[in-house]
C-alpha cells in the first residue's frame, strides 16, 4: 500500500513538472513525432515553406489591425489557448493556496501561540488564516479555562480599526502579559516602614531570573557585549561586577550601556530564544571621569552615575566595570524598558495641602547605608528631618542628619573603609572607598531622592572637630539631584573612623516642582 501510494505521488510529481506539448501556430493542433527540436528551432516536418508562410501570416495581421479590423488572434479578442494554456502552468502554482481554509486551519491548530504569531507576518492568506477567532479560542480556553465573551467598547474600535486581528487572541497576549505582570505587581506592594522600598525586590528579581548586560562601544563603531560576573545584593541596591572577558583599553570605549535581561531558564541551549533587553542606563565613556582610588595593580574611575571603572596601572585597559543600582524601580527599570529606550517612572503627585504653609520643608526620612561589595559599614533610619524657610541656602534645602554638635549623634563606622575588586583569579581592595546607598522619603512616605553611588574619602581642608584626638575627613557626594555631605574623624588608637556629621541637601526647584510651591 505504502509502495504505490509513493508511485502516485511520484507520477503526479512528475506529470506537474512536464513541460506543455508542442503546437502549430495556425491549427493549435500538437505536433506529432518524438524529435527534439533542431539548432533553428525547427521540429523534423517544418521546413522553410513553413517559416516563410508564417512570416506572410503576421504581415496580414500587422495590416488588418493598422486598418482597424480585428482578427481572431487581436490582442482584444482575449488570450489565446496557448496564453491561457501557459498562465495556469502547474509548475507555476502555489500549492499551498490551492488547499481548503479548513485544511489549512487544521495544520496550523497544531503550532504553539509563539510559533503562530511568527507565521501571521509571511504572507496574506497565512496572516488570516493564523487569526482565525476559533483557533485562538481553543488556545485561550486550554490554557486559562472557559470565558464568556461580552464585547467592550474599546475593543469593537479595535475591532474595526483591524478587522483581520482576532478578539480571542488579543485577549489571549492581554491575559499573558496581565498573568505575568501580577507575579512580581503583588509582591512589590508589600512596602518597608524603614526604608520605603518593597520588601521582596531582591526575591522578585531572582525568581524571574533577571540579569544584567553590559554593552561597551568602541569609537570604531564594533560592540561587545558582556554577562554579568557577580551580583552582590544589599537591604536597598545591588552591586553588578563584569571582569570577563574585557580586553578593551579605556580609551577605545565611546560608550557604555547597561540592560536588564530576563532569560527564560526552562530553554536549552539548542532551543534558546533572543531575551528581552530593556535599557537602563546609557553612558558617555568620553564624559570626565573622577580617580576615587588605587592600589599597586589598578586605579579606579568613576563616571556619573555609578559606574565604577577599574584600570590597569600602566596599560589603561579595563580590568573590571562594577555598577551599582538602587532598588527603587529596578525591577520596573530591568522589565518594561525597550532595548533603545529606559523605562520612564509616572509622576505621582503628593496630594495637594493648602493649610501647611511649610508643605515639602519637612517630615522627611532617610535611610543610609555605607557598604562594600561584602560587608556593610555603617546603617541608619533618621526621620523627622526638617528645614526652615530661614535656612534655604544657595539655592538649596539642608537637612541636617547628624550634627557635629550633638555627640549622642555621631557614629562609629565598623571595619576598615574599602573596596575589594577581583579580575578572574586576581583579587585585591582599593582603600578609603565604598558604596553609599541613599533613600531619602516625604513626608507623605513615597520616595523624594533615590541613589546608590561610589564615595571615596578626602582629607578634610580644616580642622571642625574638638571633641576628639585625631585626623579630620570629609566625603563629598554633589549632583544636579542633591548633595551630601560627611564629616569623620579618624581615631589613631581605635584604628576606625567616626562619622561626626551628615548633612543632605536637595535643590529648591525639586522641592517646589513636587509639591507645587514656590519657596
Amino acid at each position: 500500500m505504502a509502495a504505490g501510494r509513493g508511485e502516485f505521488f511520484q507520477s503526479l510529481l512528475e506529470g506537474l513538472q512536464r513541460q506543455p506539448a508542442q503546437r502549430v501556430p495556425e491549427t493549435g493542433q500538437p505536433i506529432r513525432g518524438r524529435g527534439k527540436p533542431r539548432p533553428g528551432g525547427r521540429f523534423p516536418g517544418q521546413g522553410r515553406g513553413f517559416s516563410g508562410q508564417r512570416r506572410k501570416e503576421r504581415q496580414r495581421k500587422v495590416a488588418t489591425r493598422s486598418s482597424g479590423g480585428e482578427t481572431e488572434a487581436s490582442p482584444r479578442a482575449g488570450p489565446t489557448k496557448e496564453g491561457s494554456h501557459r498562465k495556469s502552468s502547474p509548475c507555476k502554482l502555489n500549492l499551498l493556496e490551492s488547499l481548503p481554509s479548513e485544511i489549512l486551519v487544521k495544520i496550523l491548530s497544531y503550532l504553539d501561540p509563539s510559533s503562530l504569531f511568527c507565521l501571521s507576518h509571511v504572507s496574506r492568506l497565512l496572516h488570516q488564516l493564523s487569526n482565525d477567532d476559533v483557533l485562538w479560542q481553543r488556545i485561550y480556553t486550554s490554557e486559562f479555562g472557559s470565558r464568556n465573551w461580552r464585547l467592550k467598547t474599546s475593543e469593537k474600535w479595535m475591532e474595526a480599526e483591524d478587522c483581520w486581528t482576532s478578539r480571542w487572541k488579543r485577549l489571549y497576549f492581554k491575559s499573558m502579559a496581565g498573568q505575568e505582570m501580577n507575579k512580581w505587581r503583588k509582591p512589590l506592594k508589600d512596602v518597608s516602614p524603614y526604608t520605603g522600598l518593597p520588601r521582596q525586590t531582591e526575591w522578585a528579581l531572582r525568581s524571574l531570573n533577571v540579569s544584567w548586560e553590559l554593552t561597551l562601544c568602541e569609537r570604531l563603531g564594533q560592540e561587545h557585549t558582556l554577562e554579568q560576573s557577580q551580583a552582590h545584593f544589599f537591604e536597598s541596591s545591588v552591586i553588578v561586577h563584569w571582569s570577563d572577558g574585557i580586553h578593551m583599553k579605556f580609551h577605545h570605549i565611546s560608550t557604555i550601556q547597561l540592560h536588564g535581561v530576563r532569560k527564560d531558564p526552562r530553554s536549552s541551549i539548542q532551543t534558546r530564544k533572543p531575551n528581552w533587553r530593556s535599557l537602563i542606563l546609557k553612558l558617555d565613556a568620553g564624559s570626565p571621569s573622577l580617580v576615587i582610588g588605587k592600589d599597586r595593580l589598578i586605579k579606579v574611575l568613576l563616571l556619573q552615575p555609578g559606574v565604577i571603572v577599574g584600570v590597569w596601572r600602566g596599560k589603561n585597559q579595563v580590568a573590571f566595570i562594577m555598577i551599582s543600582l538602587h532598588f527603587h524601580k529596578l525591577v520596573e527599570k530591568s522589565l518594561l524598558g525597550s532595548p533603545a529606550c529606559p523605562y520612564s517612572e509616572p509622576v505621582e503627585l503628593p496630594p495637594v495641602d493648602d493649610a501647611d504653609p511649610d508643605l515639602g520643608l519637612h517630615g522627611y526620612s532617610l535611610h543610609f547605608v555605607l557598604h562594600n561589595t561584602g560587608t556593610e559599614i555603617m546603617s541608619g533610619h533618621f526621620q523627622q528631618l526638617f528645614c526652615h524657610k530661614a535656612q534655604i541656602q544657595r539655592g538649596l534645602v539642608e537637612l541636617k542628619v547628624i550634627q557635629r554638635s550633638d555627640l549622642s549623634q555621631h557614629r562609629s563606622l565598623s571595619g576598615s573603609i574599602r573596596l575589594p575588586w577581583r579580575h578572574e583569579d586576581m583579587k585585591g581592595a582599593v582603600e578609603n572607598c565604598c558604596i553609599m546607598s541613599l533613600t531619602l522619603l516625604d513626608e507623605f512616605q513615597k520616595p523624594f531622592w533615590c541613589v546608590s553611588t561610589p564615595i571615596h574619602i578626602t582629607m578634610a581642608k580644616k580642622a571642625w572637630c574638638c571633641d576628639y584626638s585625631g585626623h579630620d575627613f570629609q566625603m563629598l557626594y554633589r549632583t544636579a539631584d542633591g548633595e551630601v555631605k560627611m564629616l569623620l574623624v579618624w581615631l589613631e588608637e581605635q584604628k576606625q573612623f567616626f562619622l561626626t556629621g551628615l548633612t543632605v541637601c536637595i535643590p529648591v526647584a525639586k522641592v517646589n516642582k513636587r509639591f507645587s510651591r514656590e519657596y
